[in-house]
């Protein structure tokens, strides 16, 4: 509760300044209290004609709104997707789906499951399934890799939850800011982290070294995309953890207890059923997002170790758009089928806990111990050092690495990011123009992401029938991947759309903004729509009644209330544009338009120095977004 006390306060403030305010509001809007809004006037002046104007846009504007935001999405996200699923089916002029048929029963793809859908027994095939020589193929193994990714996120993100909610102590509200790390931090720059820290100069294997055992290579391992995953996805399970942990009505644990219930007993019975949905919401989410995983695996693991959408990144560079469609659209009715399995899950289980009196937190380091409280505090003393090496050591080995090399500290992996690439070089990324287009693509993207976001947000927020249907649509970008996105505005936009005899074509850095904006928008509506749903609708009412029509009072009323969660949402949509790959990647093969991300993925196995320091201005772009979201209070609980 102590961390909404001051957005609430501030709420409360904005309210009283607002409704102080509604006489100013009444002379400015109420068309009865202006001499040159009054009926006596001629009908036919210019202040007239001009006030008509203004009422009719007004009236109309919400549905313009919509229209608008509709159009946009449509030229963004929708039609690219539809141009991946029509170039999976469309074949040389002809329907077929021959393609996805070629995919299915490919053992290269699916293993020696590709020989049911060629039509095999079941059982047969499950036997040999489950013989040690089995076969996984691509997606198999994506799915395995997704599987193991996702116990190892729910092995760090549990104890971090119960850390969170149980237990009070110093910097307790800014750890649990920190959960909201997988939202802002690009993971190609984790995945720079972990090479800075597991490669053979990195700071485990010197302390390995010190301490007179061999070293441990974990580099380009199945090992190292996991516990890149669990850097990246323990912190979602701790949050939606700790939510729910702190949602617990304390009045059931006491009654439990006065019955003669043992502390694990009620902790059983009562607070554990009440986290499995929870858990099994972060875990469906882990494996959503590391079934669909790219930059983490392209950069530890590459194609030895390649993923669904490696493999379809592979094909797009073969100029094999067919198979690379079909291929993505597979993953994707994965994906969106484990999603919807949990979506049914949670519908059974809900379990509504509003007004529930929240259980008291422990302190951290009591004056005195019984021996019974001691257990849980080693366990976690434990685990504080487990979460040190793989949550904290991975950025803090790039930050070191970034001012190092073999004759020590150096700014000359600083000065390779401001100098030109001498001709020749091993890689095509120029380091500085990489910089410059980040940051204007993070502000063009923004640009059409914020009003687009916050139009979303208005549009869904409002009651009328078909709501919870375009809510659905409109965060539709929340569920398919870059990779599809970026195929589709490369297929679709870039290649060009014929009209009328005339080819229309979008360019590669208008692609990438169009990219970026997609992936960023859904961000801001999940930050101003809970604070949109949440106003006292009595101030609306009471604006409405003075004369204030529907635009004036979103504008001078409602959006003033909710601007922190606007600022929010603006800081998720820049930072997810600087760090977005897996579209951009796609979108800027073949031009100019590479971007720190991309240059990163350049750089890493080839020369480590300049990928940590652009890792390094990554991260300082991306904190920097982060330090506005937390100073600014911005209401991103809806995450």
């Amino acid at each position: 509760m102590d961390d909404e006390n001051p957005s609430r306060a501030r709420s409360r403030e904005s309210a009283e300044r607002s409704s102080r305010d509604f006489s100013g509001l009444s002379s400015r809007v109420s068309p009865g209290l202006s001499s040159r809004d009054s009926p006596q006037g001629d009908a036919d002046d210019p202040p007239s004609r001009y006030r008509r104007v203004r009422e009719g846009v007004e009236r109309r504007a919400l549905a313009l709104l919509a229209f608008g935001t509709a159009l946009l999405l449509f030229l963004f996200f929708y039609y690219p997707v539809a141009t991946v699923f029509v170039e999976a089916v469309v074949v040389d002029g002809q329907t077929t789906l021959g393609v996805f048929v070629d995919i299915l029963r490919d053992p290269f793809y699916f293993g020696d499951l590709a020989r049911i859908f060629a039509g095999e027994s079941p059982l047969t095939v499950l036997g040999d399934f489950l013989s040690a020589d089995r076969q996984l193929g691509i997606v198999g193994f994506t799915a395995y890799q997704a599987a193991l990714s996702t116990v190892a996120s729910v092995a760090l993100g549990v104890p971090a939850a119960y850390l969170l909610a149980r237990y009070e102590f110093w910097g307790r509200r800014t750890l649990r800011s920190l959960t909201i790390v997988p939202f802002v931090l690009p993971s190609i720059m984790v995945a720079v982290g972990f090479v800075a820290t597991f490669g053979s100069d990195g700071p485990l294997n010197r302390t390995l070294a010190a301490a007179g055992l061999p070293p441990l290579e974990l580099l380009f391992t199945l090992e190292a995309i996991v516990i890149a995953h669990a850097f990246y996805n323990a912190p979602l399970v701790a949050r939606v953890t700790t939510a729910a942990w702190e949602s617990v009505d304390a009045s059931a644990v006491e009654t439990a207890r006065s019955l003669g219930a043992s502390p694990f007993r009620a902790f059983r019975d009562v607070v554990a059923p009440q986290l499995y949905a929870a858990v099994l919401m972060g875990a469906t989410l882990t494996f959503v997002f590391t079934f669909g995983t790219f930059p983490i695996v392209l950069a530890l693991g590459g194609f030895e170790f390649a993923t669904v959408e490696v493999f379809v990144y592979r094909l797009v560079q073969d100029l094999n758009y067919a198979e690379a469609a079909a291929l993505a659209l597979i993953e994707l009715a994965i994906s969106l089928s484990v999603l919807y399995a949990y979506l049914r899950y949670e519908a059974r289980q809900s379990i509504h806990s509003r007004g529930a009196r929240p259980l008291p937190r422990k302190s951290l380091r009591p004056p005195s111990l019984s021996p019974r409280e001691v257990v849980p505090r080693v366990g976690l003393a434990v685990y504080s050092v487990v979460a040190l090496v793989v949550f904290v050591v991975p950025i803090a080995s790039m930050i070191i690495a970034s001012f190092s090399d073999t004759g020590g500290l150096t700014l000359s992996n600083y000065q390779f990011l401001l100098e030109r690439q001498a001709e020749g070089a091993a890689f095509q990324v120029q380091p500085w123009p990489a910089v410059r287009n980040s940051l204007l693509f993070g502000v063009a993207s923004l640009a059409v992401a914020l009003p687009v976001g916050v139009a979303v947000a208005v549009l869904t927020t409002r009651r009328y029938r078909g709501r919870k249907l375009a809510d659905v649509v409109t965060m539709a970008p929340l569920a398919v991947s870059g990779i599809i996105v970026g195929l589709g505005l490369l297929r679709g936009l870039v290649f060009g759309v014929e009209i009328g005899g005339t080819r229309i074509a979008v360019g590669g850095a208008l692609a990438i903004i169009a990219a970026h904006a997609v992936a960023g928008y859904p961000f801001v509506v999940r930050t101003v729509a809970p604070g949109l749903e949440n106003l006292d609708q009595q101030l609306v009412e009471s604006a409405r009644s003075l004369g204030a029509s529907r635009v004036r009072t979103l504008l001078d009323i409602e959006l003033p209330l909710v601007w922190p969660g606007v600022v929010a949402g603006a800081a998720f949509a820049f930072a997810i544009s600087i760090g977005e790959f897996s579209s951009t990647v796609i979108l800027a093969s073949g031009t100019d338009q590479f971007t720190m991300p991309v240059a990163i993925e350049r750089f890493i196995g080839r020369r480590l120095g300049p990928a940590t320091a652009m890792g390094v201005v990554l991260l300082l772009v991306t904190s920097a977004s982060f330090v506005v979201i937390d100073r600014l209070g911005g209401d991103h609980r809806g995450l």
